[in-house]
């Protein structure tokens, strides 16, 4: 199976006034086309230092990071960029949508960098927000959309440059129960369909809905290991049950 991204030996160092700080540890990963994969670790652990290198949003002190078997490490800024846009869609916690703009808007904005003509970007943003389940919602700005509906708008976006990689840093942690575990839904069946995904969490139970969990610890992987995934649409039927139980209580 192909790799989508790779890291060789990684390190990354932060001079902390006299002392230096090594956040990541001589990190080797390689994370294939197909693959959902939760990053794990308490606060401090290097998760989010590695989520980092994975978007190509920071570069390693030492180190290897391949992407589609191309070699980034150093490339100029303005190439990482491209890169970025190319191969890899984001997902924030806080959804990260420009307020006074429409989803459809909103979704269309990543095509606008790589100069997609504008009717074909409309097109596929179009379909972007059928496939999360918000094709009649494409006029409403998030002021007027749900929580959860701002998070569906978010994946629709960075989906719509059909990247190799999808990174999604806390992205049921600004949501309640009920709404994670729908997007938690969605992004199981992204990944029936092919997509490849990271997902950063520090909640274990999110992390049950990915087939493969990494582990950090003071900038170290301690674990990765691969598991039968939960079910996220039976943890959301289980859950509307029981809510209903304690209704009618």
């Amino acid at each position: 199976m192909a790799a989508v991204i790779q890291t060789k030996a990684l390190e990354k160092h932060y001079q902390m006034g006299s002392e230096t700080l090594r956040a990541l540890k001589g990190i080797d990963v390689q994370i294939n086309t197909g693959e959902f994969v939760a990053v794990m670790g308490p606060s401090g652990s290097g998760k989010s230092t590695f989520m980092n290198m994975l978007g190509c949003l920071d570069i390693p002190t030492c180190g290897q990071i391949l992407l589609q078997g191309e070699d980034v490490t150093h490339l100029p800024a303005a190439t990482l960029a491209q890169m970025r846009n190319k191969y890899i869609g984001f997902i924030f916690q806080q959804f990260n949508l420009l307020p006074r703009t429409s989803a459809l808007d909103n979704v269309v904005l990543p095509m606008l960098y790589n100069n997609t003509p504008r009717q074909q970007a409309l097109t596929q943003a179009r379909e972007c927000l059928e496939l999360v389940g918000l094709g009649s919602r494409t006029t409403h700005q998030p002021s007027q959309l749900s929580g959860g509906q701002q998070q569906r708008v978010a994946i629709a976006r960075a989906l719509v440059n059909q990247p190799a990689l999808l990174l999604a840093d806390e992205p049921t942690g600004a949501l309640d129960t009920e709404t994670g575990l729908e997007i938690m839904q969605l992004f199981q069946q992204l990944h029936r369909q092919g997509k490849t995904l990271v997902l950063v969490t520090h909640e274990p139970d999110i992390a049950e809905f990915a087939s493969r969990q990494l582990v950090f610890r003071d900038g170290k992987l301690v674990s990765d290991k691969r598991s039968t995934p939960a079910c996220a649409q039976t943890a959301l039927a289980h859950f509307r049950q029981q809510r209903l139980a304690e209704a009618l209580e």
